[in-house]
């Protein structure tokens, strides 16, 4: 189990290797590669969207797991798993490589995507949430049904249909 403050330093480590990578990409200018980074800025969304999507369910099968069975072990591991292995690093590329993608374009200043950005926000927001579910459930913690996590499951697919339309139509 992690402290608070050993928490707080892996938030911060993840803020600082994003800021990072976008210092980077700010820095380099690679020219010729805005396509090629684009096309990964949508690659590292769909691994988090998959991620976001599915841990949720986990959530309501877990919710049905009798604490410290074999069956609830095995859901602690694939969505302790499913996190750290796909769904942080998937968070922290999409980050970067946007705010990057945002800043080489000159598009940080069109509103479609300051309101896109405001919905990512939220995403992130819900993706903290999980981290907290996921650290729960680990302790045999969990304070929610299955129906709240069912419910917390169409989150991730409402604000991708916003960032989605947002990003593609550009309706203001």
């Amino acid at each position: 189990m992690l402290t608070t403050s050993r928490r707080w330093l892996r938030a911060a480590m993840a803020i600082a290797i994003t800021l990072a990578l976008v210092g980077i990409l700010v820095l380099w200018r690679p020219s010729g590669l805005y396509p090629w980074l684009k096309a990964l800025h949508v690659i590292a969304i769909i691994a988090w969207m998959a991620g976001m999507l599915y841990l949720p369910r986990l959530f309501v099968y877990h919710c049905d797991a009798e604490p410290g069975s074999k069956q609830s072990e095995t859901f602690k591991l694939m969505e302790r798993r499913l996190l750290t292995v796909i769904i942080n690093p998937a968070m922290v590329l999409s980050w970067a490589l946007g705010l990057w993608l945002a800043w080489a374009g000159g598009l940080y200043a069109v509103g479609w995507l300051q309101a896109k950005v405001v919905l990512v926000l939220m995403l992130s927001a819900l993706h903290g949430l999980f981290v907290g579910w996921v650290r729960d459930f680990a302790n045999d913690a969990n304070r929610h049904s299955p129906k709240f996590y069912r419910i917390v499951n169409e989150v991730p697919t409402i604000l991708m249909i916003g960032i989605v339309i947002l990003a593609v139509v550009k309706p203001f």
